[in-house]
């Protein structure tokens, strides 16, 4: 079984990070978000995969060939983004042999087993409870969780099962002939082609799609979710240094959890809590939390709280010498 990985977005919604740096290798508790999908997917015995390219494409693919050595890979470019539809449609001819495939967007990490999915008899997809699922692929299901009907982002939604971007298709040609039924009619939801509507033109052929829930789901696509996944993930004990194995930081505190890497210069200051820190950054006098601080950052005299710092970033801030009298109040926020 191939595994689809579309990582070709330009990730608007996470600049200025993503100007330089493509969204899927923007880090979360000490490696890229991409490494939590790879990783999970070879944990569970894949290791043929397909990553769908374009806006920063050639970092992706240097990343990728570099850090997993040992797994199969192949790289299209989506020359034009057209959405989610269009990139498995840019993918087709490596696909179009293919008894299964795996899709798992690239922008997201997930908590779920699985085997449940390599297991399941059907075509099936990951689904989620949201409070507000309009901005999301929503799905219906039946009694016993099949999935009877698939919408992009609907204004009224009859459910509040969001789609979190892991699918199972078994009928493989039948999904290529979906997406090229909504490229060749130009059907597009929200200006674009979406897979939910090819998903949607399958249970229209009465094919079967099971629904199978997820236990956590984070959709980085945004700078509060990335923090949010940030905390989560260094709450589990395998994510965050351990107390006794981090170096002794010159007059520094550090309030666990935290991930710092390697080779950092750390000095009078407090870290934490949930804050992680790239590899060779250089941070004195500062206080630090719930933040993600990037390799080769150069922090000195700051205060940073629910933060996100880029590579090679630095920041320096003002020594303040105040006469403050009775009964003032001053905020520097």
């Amino acid at each position: 079984m191939k595994v689809v990985i579309p990582v070709a977005g330009a990730g608007t919604r996470l600049r200025p990070h993503t100007y330089t740096q493509p969204k899927p290798l923007m880090p979360v508790a000490g490696k890229p978000i991409i490494c939590f999908i790879i990783d999970k997917l070879v944990e569970a015995g894949i290791h043929d995969f397909v990553f769908v390219i374009g806006y920063l494409g050639d970092k992706i693919r240097d990343f990728i060939e570099e850090t997993y050595p040992t797994i199969q890979t192949e790289f299209v470019y989506q020359e034009h983004r057209e959405g989610s539809g269009h990139a498995i449609w840019s993918a087709r001819e490596v696909l179009e042999d293919e008894d299964e495939v795996f899709i798992a967007f690239g922008d997201t990490i997930f908590e779920v087993d699985l085997q449940q999915f390599i297991q399941c008899p059907h075509s099936c997809i990951g689904l989620k409870k949201v409070s507000d699922p309009r901005d999301f692929g929503v799905a219906e299901c039946d009694a016993e969780g099949k999935i009877t009907r698939l919408v992009e982002k609907p204004k009224i939604p009859k459910s509040n099962l969001a789609l979190v971007g892991l699918y199972k298709i078994k009928e493989v040609n039948a999904l290529l002939k979906a997406v090229e039924h909504l490229v060749h009619n130009n059907i597009r939801t929200v200006g674009e082609f979406q897979l939910t509507d090819a998903l949607q033109h399958l249970l229209e052929q009465q094919i079967t799609i099971q629904g199978i829930h997820v236990d956590n789901w984070f959709d980085c696509g945004r700078k509060e979710v990335l923090l949010e996944t940030n905390a989560m993930l260094l709450n589990q004990h395998e994510y965050s240094n351990d107390a006794f194995n981090l170096p002794a930081f010159e007059n520094t505190i550090i309030i666990h959890p935290v991930n710092i890497s390697p080779c950092c210069r750390i000095s009078n200051s407090i870290i934490g809590p949930h804050v992680t820190i790239g590899k060779n950054a250089d941070l004195n006098h500062v206080i630090v939390q719930d933040s993600i601080i990037g390799n080769f950052a150069v922090l000195k005299d700051v205060v940073l709280r629910h933060s996100v710092v880029g590579i090679d970033a630095s920041i320096r801030g003002m020594n303040l010498s105040l006469n403050i009298g009775d009964n003032t109040e001053i905020d520097f926020d």
